[in-house]
């Protein structure tokens, strides 16, 4: 089992609006209590009892495995990643804060070891996602409801099912739902190496689109750029390159983009702005830099610009349940030589795998603002 001990904690999401997780999915089914006690049938998770520095709030404790109900599943997990997320949620600064204490977590892939009697849609044996935030994927097994995983494929790489949750799945909800994109149309992203980043270069070749990938000057700038290239990325663009005057030749041979996606804020975002096509969308999902979107007057009168947020888990509320499954099968795909089933779609490289008990070091580590090549794991073992 593996995971990655880096993250990219110094570039999370600017601070959002807090809401607590709906009653219903603050229950913390895999525990009665929580212990520090060793116990062989307790299983182990990382827990938070307040919020605060993650490397100091977070620790190894045992947890109690509550029974299986009628309509509960039993799962194994496998594998979980640390993601920004993740982090946000430790110092209390996410959208969405669970009851504490909590597990820590919201995105990984389980086996499924039994289920309840009412249970239909899983049986042992499958791989399972959660369907919402604030699930508690750090630890080694759990008792869940039935209604909060969905199934993924087993046939998969682990690291592509642990993570398919979140990035594959913004990355395609923010392709298809704010312009009529036509194949040959082109799109422009900061953060171009992150793992949404990576998720929107491979699904947009896979639709026909073109990508303008924006990234920050380098050492290994050739490194990365042939990395992103191989995963279908067709340009590639610094920050102080997408200033600079000979852009305005670059788009005479290059479609002006009708859809920009902004990780990053600040200068990065106005300059994305600047280069969009009339009537163009910046769609928003992140805030790397913690500086605000600016957006000129002109561009917005003179260009007739639009200015949209994202945010996956309220694009999940507002949705059926058979919509958000659609969303991780990514079924437009389906045909096309860059899927999920044939396990080409997302192919990311991880910095390495860490066991639960070295958690402090994997949520301090001092590389961890510089690894943005792939959303970073703990291993379940």
């Amino acid at each position: 089992m593996w995971v990655c001990g880096a993250l990219c904690r110094a570039r999370a999401p600017a601070q959002l609006g807090q809401r607590r997780l709906p009653e219903s999915r603050r229950r913390r089914p895999a525990s009665a209590s929580f212990s520090a006690s060793a116990e062989p049938s307790r299983v182990r998770a990382l827990v938070y009892g307040h919020h605060g520095d993650p490397a100091k709030v977070v620790e190894l404790k045992n947890l109690e495995l509550a029974a299986v109900g009628g309509s509960d599943v039993h799962v194994k997990m496998l594998a979980a990643p640390i993601n920004p997320s993740d982090i946000n949620m430790i110092q209390g600064n996410y959208g969405l804060l669970p009851q504490l204490p909590a597990v820590g977590g919201n995105e990984g892939v389980g086996q499924v070891v039994a289920v309840g009697s009412s249970v239909t849609g899983v049986k042992p044996g499958d791989w399972v996602i959660p369907a919402n935030p604030g699930l508690g994927t750090w630890r080694t097994e759990a008792v869940f409801g039935e209604e909060e995983l969905i199934t993924v494929p087993s046939d998969i790489p682990l690291q592509c099912a642990a993570t398919l949750g979140v990035n594959p799945c913004t990355a395609y909800r923010m392709l298809v739902d704010f312009e009529r994109l036509q194949p040959g149309d082109s799109v422009i992203q900061n953060a171009s190496n992150s793992g949404v980043g990576q998720a929107v270069i491979q699904i947009a070749a896979a639709l026909g689109l073109r990508t303008i990938n924006v990234l920050r000057d380098r050492p290994d700038l050739q490194k990365l750029t042939d990395r992103l290239k191989n995963l279908g990325a067709d340009h590639i663009v610094t920050e102080e390159g997408l200033r600079k005057p000979e852009m305005k030749s670059f788009f005479k041979d290059v479609p002006q983009p009708r859809l920009a996606l902004n990780c990053v804020g600040g200068k990065s975002s106005t300059e994305l702005l600047r280069h969009l096509a009339p009537g163009g969308t910046m769609v928003t999902y992140g805030g790397m830099a913690k500086q605000p979107v600016i957006a000129s007057a002109s561009q917005l009168i003179f260009k007739d610009l639009k200015l949209r947020g994202f945010w996956l888990s309220q694009w999940k509320k507002d949705h059926s349940p058979e919509l958000i499954c659609l969303c991780w099968t990514l079924p437009p795909l389906a045909s096309r030589p860059r899927t999920i089933q044939d396990s080409q779609l997302y192919p990311v490289r991880f910095c390495g795998s860490e066991p639960l008990s070295h958690h402090s070091a994997c949520l301090s580590a001092p590389g961890a603002a510089a690894c943005t090549l792939s959303p970073p794991r703990l291993s379940l073992s």
